[in-house]
């Protein structure tokens, strides 16, 4: 964890430097530089697990996917709402989201906000952007989406929570059918499938790039879609996710 001192340096060099230039000046990785720039005035904060250098585990990595799938930062004049919309229809999921922002920073209330169809679980704190550094001006499909160095490090250590953040969030369990001729005779068959819909190309490769974490294969079944269709690819991810519900 970097002290104050190398921090206000670092911020001071990013007046005059770009953020490649100050981070092969001072070693100090341009995600990390990112978070301090966009931080503006807001403090170190031992309440914030990036600040205080508390380890972040799986909750952190589900919730992780459920940002990137349906969350959004927002600022206001006091704090940054993080706000995850989740389907109605789908109240466990809302209760996963909620669990999981009390899991990350308990020290915050989390609201469920009704509006048509869907639930928006959201929580109010100055330091989400620490947690976030994606966050950015316009739609995540519209601007780039790269896990920072400690990002990735927490998803390749809990990939199954990472992906139920994605596939429950912006995913859906289907079953299709297939009509075979046997013996003469047609016989419709049906299967589940796994499907992670997403606007995206760089979200859509994080999911790729999970699934084959934990060997699951996939295919691209649209410009914007991911399918996992196999008889033990279906299964073992829902061995690993759990059912949407």
């Amino acid at each position: 964890m970097y002290d104050e001192t190398t921090r206000a340096a670092a911020l001071a060099l990013l007046e005059t430097r770009s953020l490649s230039a100050a981070s092969r000046a001072t070693g100090i990785s341009r995600s990390t530089l990112r978070v301090w720039r966009d931080a503006g005035d807001r403090p170190a904060s031992p309440g914030c697990p990036r600040c205080g250098g508390t380890p972040l585990g799986p909750a952190y990595s589900a919730l992780l996917g459920y940002y990137l799938g349906d969350g959004c930062l927002s600022r206001h004049p006091r704090y940054y709402a993080l706000r995850v919309s989740c389907d109605a229809a789908y109240p466990a999921v809302v209760d996963d989201v909620a669990d999981l922002i009390r899991s990350v920073h308990p020290q915050r209330p989390v609201f469920r906000v009704r509006a048509p169809g869907a639930v928006v679980v959201q929580s109010h704190w100055t330091h989400w952007p620490c947690l976030f550094p994606q966050h950015g001006p316009g739609r995540k499909h519209e601007r780039p989406i790269v896990l920072a160095d400690w990002q990735e490090r927490i998803a390749e250590k809990h990939p199954g929570g990472f992906l139920r953040g994605l596939f429950h969030s912006d995913g859906s369990r289907v079953r299709n059918w297939a009509a075979r001729t046997v013996g003469g005779s047609t016989k419709r068959y049906a299967y589940p499938r796994w499907q992670f819909s997403n606007r995206s190309a760089q979200i859509l490769d994080l999911c790729c790039w999970a699934l084959d974490l934990v060997e699951i294969p996939w295919r691209r079944s649209g410009r914007w879609t991911v399918s996992v269709s196999t008889r033990d690819g279906v299964a073992r991810l829902d061995a690993l996710i759990g059912l949407k519900g």
